[in-house]
């Protein structure tokens, strides 16, 4: 089974069903109107760029329905979807695009200067500008004008490849890896739909619902959480642009917004807006918070305050963003609680030696089924070491209680995630050794009330030269996203190391954390 026929089947179901609205345009979609999107911007990107079954392309703007017209019309002709996150420098988006080595770019008119930046780094044929984007290449050939080629395009179907099936590459979406270089998580059309199964079954989803996205679609979350499984059940989406507090808020009342999605960051600025005090959710099905550990004490006052149903989930990019579900009726009595796991899926939590743990007892979690990835891009190493016979090595610890849900109690990897963002220690820690007043450095978490936990860098000085707190941070900000740089600095005369020469990062906390 695979997703390239979809949206094209939903619009032969429900064509005149509305599906979309783009905040930022005003302009709103029938099914039909963006199955057809997706099958111009399929024919452009074939018969203009020459983009076959395999080929990448990549996209480096603001939510739009560009997104949409991309994940679906390159789907339906086995091409790859490798949308670039907009946050990373010129630098870390170079690397990706030189990983992925897209045919073809769409560039957002906010993004001209980054891309020229990054433009002498990188190599990619065919250049298409969003909103009419002044842009040029290397050759001084100006950008195709991205609307004006989808107009002239025709809206049939593109012609299927024979070869597409289930197995056939949708995306590529990169997340960080351990050794600080980003790896392409390969996304197959199998687990797309099933992500839209699993989603529609265990979370009761319905063609009455709708669902705001305020995440940046470069992300599972965005593209995934409820975005493709409402497509699929025929509800509607609300696509922000960027997110602001107040406006959201007032948009999920005024659209009726039935399903909404939040990092804990989020719901702590909803709170926070002079807004949320006579906002009115009556209509909302329920909250949920994702991308990171939500506070207990945040969603009691979320269910105090406002008479809300709020949950909390679990995914990854690598197992779809959904992995786990509850009933209304659970989430209060199972707070902090992840749920059970989703419909069409297999968990197990296995000590060191990959024997199973009792319950109550913490282990790695592993996780298998049809939404499963099919590995890293051009990184065998990688994918053998996440992958074993199916099960997926999360990398989280967890533990099931008696009645079956599980918490996540830790992660494996040496990861904080702030806002929503993972931020991996090994990346950060690098760069802040590049500096030459840097001998080591130790990368921690530390709870912070709105971003959930920022990081905390450890420092022990070279002694070549004197160095600032701020001016590390500023060294870093340079050189990665603003998100990874650390909140807090703080100097050491040495850092504790185990007898097998690794940082003991427990000791820093108790430390330094508490």
């Amino acid at each position: 089974m695979d997703a390239a026929a979809l949206l094209s089947k939903r619009a032969e179901l429900t064509p005149e069903r509305e599906a979309l609205l783009e905040l930022d345009s005003g302009r709103r979609f029938t099914y039909r109107e963006l199955n057809e999107r997706a099958n111009r911007a399929a024919n452009v990107l074939q018969r203009r760029a020459g983009i076959e079954a395999g080929d990448c392309v990549s996209i480096l703007a603001h939510n739009s329905v560009a997104y949409i017209d991309l994940l679906y019309g390159l789907a339906k002709i086995g091409a790859v979807l490798a949308p670039l996150n907009w946050r990373l420098r010129p630098a870390e988006l170079a690397y990706i695009v030189n990983d992925c080595r897209p045919k073809a770019l769409v560039v957002g008119p906010a993004f001209v200067d980054v891309f020229e930046e990054l433009q002498p780094q990188i190599n990619v044929e065919w250049l298409l500008a969003l909103e009419s984007a002044p842009l040029s290449d290397a050759r001084g050939i100006d950008a195709l004008d991205y609307e004006q080629e989808l107009a002239a395009a025709s809206p049939a179907e593109p012609l299927r490849p024979k070869d597409l099936n289930g197995e056939t590459a949708h995306c590529l979406l990169y997340t960080s890896g351990t050794t600080g270089r980003p790896k392409g998580a390969i996304i197959p059309q199998r687990q797309v739909l099933w992500n839209c199964i699993n989603t529609v079954i265990s979370w009761g989803l319905t063609a009455e619902d709708c669902s705001p996205v305020f995440t940046p679609l470069f992300h599972a979350g965005g593209l995934f959480a409820f975005m493709t499984p409402l497509f699929y059940a025929g509800g509607r989406i609300v696509l922000a642009k960027e997110f602001d507090a107040g406006a959201s808020l007032r948009v999920i009342q005024d659209e009726r917004c039935t399903v909404i999605l939040g990092v804990p960051t989020l719901f702590q600025m909803w709170r926070r807006s002079p807004a949320y005090e006579a906002a009115d959710f009556s209509h909302v099905h329920f909250f949920i918070s994702g991308g990171a550990p939500c506070p207990p004490a945040l969603m009691e006052k979320w269910r105090e305050e406002k008479d809300v149903v709020f949950r909390q989930g679990y995914g990854l990019t690598e197992v779809g963003p959904n992995c786990f579900s509850m009933t209304d009726e659970e989430s209060a009595p199972k707070t902090g609680s992840v749920g059970k796991p989703i419909f069409h899926s297999e968990m197990r939590l296995v000590d060191t030696e990959g024997n199973e743990v009792a319950t109550g007892e913490v282990g790695e979690l592993l996780i298998k089924g049809a939404h499963v990835c099919s590995g890293y891009w051009r990184n065998e190493e990688a994918t053998a070491e996440a992958l074993t016979d199916g099960w997926f090595h999360t990398g989280d610890m967890a533990r099931r209680d008696e009645d079956g849900f599980y918490y996540i109690v830790g992660r494996l990897k040496d990861m904080i995630i702030s806002g929503g963002e993972n931020v991996y220690a090994a990346e950060v820690e690098a760069v802040f050794r590049q500096h030459p007043a840097v001998a080591e450095a130790a990368l921690i978490g530390k709870p912070h009330e709105q971003w959930g936990e920022v990081g905390l860098m450890v420092v022990v000085c070279s002694g070549e030269q004197e160095v600032t707190a701020e001016e590390l941070v500023a060294f870093c900000r340079e050189r990665l996203a603003s998100y990874k740089a650390p909140k807090e600095v703080v100097f050491a005369p040495e850092l504790p190391y185990s007898p097998y020469g690794k940082v003991q990062k427990p000791k820093l906390k108790e430390k330094y954390v508490g």
